[in-house]
């Protein structure tokens, strides 16, 4: 949803539009048609647009040519994965005022929507505090405009982001839609799971399902009937799942039916969302910061622009979702204690006795439980400590097998790093603090250190379902929380069926 522009920023280019180094007419080349300026502050009812001519000292901008290049421009909007009515009518008014108006409210609105994303990530997610962009589109509109040679359509598309995984989604998105539109739905039906080369009737609506998702090549002919199972579909069959962070096995169960079954386009749908979460961050991207991929779970970690490490990580289970935050490490903790949330201590240990708490290292201190250092603390050897409101941090965990696991939302909603003691002994050494954490975490096992940090290092947690990885290829994974859907609506898309991945009882670690 677009939020008003302040006024500050309108009442600055009021008073400077007259001024050298401010916006001022005329626009566009000056052809513009004549409109009365009472007519058009009649026209120009959305807050926006009287703010936006306000800026232009009530003078028109859209000659004909420039019409033409914003109606260009819109009709592209299905690239982003936007459609041409969500900003501007198919029938523009007659007259001349009403015209420009509605002309204005269509540049604003789609520039906005490229920008800084159509939703408002704030109304759609529960908690939100990844940095946002802060176009002035108003501010940009105007000195695109006031060039004698504009051109609207490229401004516009420079407002989107201008990264190869960007691209790479809209040109996803497009086929996807493609096949979308020629495709017929046509369920693989459930059944006994099906076993690389076994025949199998099932075979044929296989095929067309890897086909329409992309995994097959459209002209792949396979016979009708019980057909074997062969290598190029079990491979395809492989591809996918291994996409979506299923065993790749090859072996058509459950959960690889779901994703089969959902088609081409459920995909689209998936794209636009995460297109859409794209545009809602800063452009300008700290040099070195922690990306984790909540939704994917695995983060990397950039330094100096350049990709320093990825790793696996665990993230929260559904009903303990890892919120979307950013926010920035300030300390290492070498042998943390982890003091025991009243929701994990109401939900996990109410019915534990005192053998439990002895053989976990779990003491009472006042009114909450504390697990003290040692091998089976929750947190492990070190703790990353982040600066939210969230109680969110990153951490070590001693259930290590989970780091191998295709499903990793298991936690509490805390993120749990593969090889952690590694990770913080990398971020020490960059940071120029390792001889201080080797030292704490040396000599004083059993009690906890903190070692500050000379330079944060910025932190966001965002939830991709679409990513590439690093072969440079799409890659997709199941919506673990069902947030998509929120967005998807959000967006003005058809309700669908909400997937979420089941919850399942862990260890209490957060």
């Amino acid at each position: 949803m677009r939020k008003a522009l302040p006024l500050l920023i309108f009442a600055s280019l009021s008073v400077c539009a007259c001024d050298s180094g401010g916006v001022k007419p005329p626009f566009g080349g000056g052809d513009a048609p004549q409109v009365s300026v009472d007519a058009l502050r009649s026209a120009a009812k959305d807050p926006d647009v009287r703010r936006f001519y306000e800026a232009t000292q009530w003078q028109p901008v859209w000659s004909k040519r420039l019409e033409k290049q914003l109606g260009d421009a819109v009709h592209l909007a299905p690239k982003h994965a936007l459609l041409p009515d969500m900003f501007m009518p198919k029938t523009l008014p007659s007259d001349a005022a009403e015209r420009e108006a509605a002309l204005t409210k269509a540049a604003l609105s789609y520039a906005g929507a490229l920008a800084n994303g159509r939703v408002d990530p704030a109304k759609a997610s529960e908690v939100y505090t990844l940095p946002r962009p802060k176009t002035d589109v108003a501010r940009g509109l105007a000195e695109a405009l006031q060039n004698k040679k504009a051109n609207v359509g490229a401004w516009l598309d420079s407002l989107a982001p201008q990264t190869d995984e960007y691209r790479a989604l809209s040109a996803a998105f497009l086929r996807y839609a493609q096949i979308a539109s020629s495709a017929q739905d046509q369920d693989i039906r459930a059944g006994k799971p099906m076993k690389p080369g076994a025949r199998d009737p099932r075979v044929g609506p296989l095929a067309e399902a890897l086909k329409f998702n992309g995994y097959l090549p459209e002209n792949a002919v396979i016979a009708a009937g019980a057909q074997p199972y062969a290598p190029r579909i079990v491979q395809a069959v492989k591809a996918m799942q291994q996409d979506f962070g299923l065993k790749a096995d090859g072996v058509v169960g459950p959960d690889t039916l779901q994703i089969l079954n959902t088609g081409p386009t459920e995909r689209a749908r998936q794209i636009a969302v995460n297109m859409e979460r794209r545009r809602w961050l800063a452009r300008e991207l700290p040099p070195t910061r922690v990306d984790v991929n909540t939704a994917a779970t695995f983060l990397e970690y950039w330094r100096d622009g350049k990709l320093r490490d990825r790793r696996n990580v665990v993230t929260g289970q559904p009903d303990w979702e890892t919120p979307q935050l950013g926010s920035p490490m300030f300390q290492l903790v070498a042998h943390p204690t982890w003091t025991v949330p009243k929701s994990i201590e109401a939900e996990e240990l109410a019915t534990k006795g005192p053998a439990y708490f002895a053989s976990q290292n779990i003491v009472r201190k006042g009114d909450k439980y504390v697990q003290m250092p040692g091998p089976k603390n929750a947190l492990g050897a070190v703790k990353f400590d982040l600066k939210n409101d969230q109680a969110i941090y990153l951490h070590d965990t001693p259930a290590k097998a989970l780091f191998s696991a295709n499903e990793r939302h298991k936690s509490h909603g805390c993120i749990r790093v593969q090889d952690a003691l590694g990770f913080a002994r990398m971020l020490a050494q960059d940071d120029g603090v390792l001889e201080q954490f080797d030292k704490a975490f040396r000599d004083k096992p059993n009690d906890q250190s903190f070692i500050a940090l000379k330079r944060e290092i910025p932190v966001r947690l965002m939830y991709y379902t679409v990513f590439l990885d690093p072969s440079g290829q799409l890659a997709f994974r199941t919506d673990a929380y069902g947030w998509d859907e929120d967005v998807a609506v959000a967006l003005g898309r058809p309700q669908a069926a909400r997937h979420k991945v089941r919850r399942q009882s862990g260890d209490i670690g957060p």
